[in-house]
């Protein structure tokens, strides 16, 4: 690994332990550094300390990492900056896979807690083939404007029947809409033990997939001719990147844009080579969503904001820079 990368890894690890830190530390009551080796000293903050804190950023930094590295995957696979879970409409997918669960009250003994994530994970694996087919079906080079119109598309409609399900229930799913907006509030460890599997299998099988993933990045032909076997890669990266899609919605509701801006801004300053852009990614993604998480527990307190109003502050712009530079790009070309 040369120095370059050695700097990439040193900079990502400080400030997620850094952001972890203030995570836990800051808040309506203070938490001193040592009740983590000493909880006799403040029992009390000891206790907020590991049910309510730590849990909540360890559940922060797990959905940050699932859609930032699911963003790099997808970017790399469909050479496309703008693609992500949200643009994509994989997040809606899950997120409907979700609220089905809850509305037709599904429970299935074997699966345990792991049911509401297993179906979201469904549901973000059929909007992804579906939206790449019906992209493909209209526009057979698949360019960036027909994927992102899809995806959009795909989001509407997907939206329209989480309001439907919400509308019939009435006053049972109404807490629904704020979930959709995004939080880890109030999650506790069991959404923590529920989301690492996902985690763990979905990110080793993108990561199983790096040198694929940069082969890719020249074209599905030139692929081929370098051994790759494409059809079975992207097979592979886009069912690794939708469950960890529908992981994330399963335990936080639909969070936009962290996929979009952390895969962008690392590739931006450290290169596109998967070996290391998949990991910077996971490592930006969990240290962007604890602060945003720490901003909208904060800004406003007593009162909690959405992490998804917070992320998409930050993303709309950013979402708007790319595109607008992809189109003065071709532009010019």
């Amino acid at each position: 690994m040369n120095k370059k990368y050695v700097l990439a890894y040193t900079i990502a690890l400080a400030t997620l332990i850094i952001t972890m830190w203030l995570g836990v530390a800051i808040g309506s009551v203070r938490i001193p550094l040592e009740v983590l080796w000493n909880p006799s000293i403040n029992e009390t903050a000891a206790n907020i300390l590991w049910q309510i804190r730590m849990p909540r950023v360890l559940l922060a930094a797990l959905v940050g990492a699932s859609l930032a590295i699911a963003g790099a995957a997808f970017q790399g696979l469909l050479k496309n900056p703008l693609a992500d879970p949200y643009t994509l409409g994989i997040s809606s997918g899950a997120s409907v896979g979700a609220v089905a669960t809850i509305f037709f009250s599904i429970s299935v003994p074997l699966l345990g807690i792991f049911t509401l994530p297993i179906f979201s994970m469904i549901g973000a694996i059929v909007t992804m083939f579906l939206v790449m087919s019906f992209a493909r079906l209209v526009d057979r080079t698949m360019k960036m404007e027909t994927l992102i119109l899809t995806g959009i598309i795909f989001s509407s409609f997907l939206g329209s029947m989480i309001s439907l399900m919400i509308a019939l229930t009435g006053e049972e799913l109404r807490q629904i809409m704020s979930w959709l907006l995004g939080s880890v509030s109030m999650r506790g460890w069991p959404y923590v033990q529920m989301i690492i599997p996902f985690v763990i299998i979905g990110s080793f099988i993108l990561w199983w997939n790096r040198r694929e993933l940069n082969a890719m990045l020249y074209g599905e032909e030139r692929a081929q001719y370098l051994g790759v076997n494409v059809k079975r890669s992207k097979m592979q990266v886009l069912i690794g990147g939708s469950m960890l899609t529908g992981a994330a919605v399963a335990v936080s509701g639909t969070i936009g844009f962290v996929g979009l801006v952390v895969p962008h801004m690392t590739r931006m300053l450290w290169g596109a080579d998967h070996h290391h852009l998949l990991p910077l990614s996971m490592l930006h993604g969990a240290s962007l969503l604890i602060i945003c998480d720490l901003i909208s527990r904060t800004i406003i307190a007593p009162t909690e904001l959405p992490i998804g109003v917070i992320t998409s502050f930050v993303g709309a712009p950013v979402f708007a820079y790319i595109f607008f530079k992809q189109r003065r790009r071709k532009g010019v070309a």
